[in-house]
């Protein structure tokens, strides 16, 4: 079974790609398969920072109403 994919993962793996990428240690033939992958991962930190940020704000508005109600 595969575990699910964490942010952590995906940046590290992401920040990889992107060494090897630089580094020119990746073969033409599979350049492209490591940018779609990188684009993948991207999309993926960037969906879960959102998804981070949402979470945050609700919290912060839930904080705001508790503190105007007293309590």
């Amino acid at each position: 079974m595969e575990t699910p994919m964490t942010y952590e993962s995906a940046y590290e793996e992401l920040k990889q790609i992107a060494a090897e990428i630089e580094n020119e240690t990746v073969s033409v033939d599979a350049l492209a398969e490591k940018v779609k992958r990188a684009s993948e991962l991207i999309h993926f930190c960037q969906s879960r920072l959102r998804a981070t940020e949402q979470e945050v704000n609700k919290i912060l508005k839930q904080m705001e109403m508790k503190k105007g109600t007293g309590e």
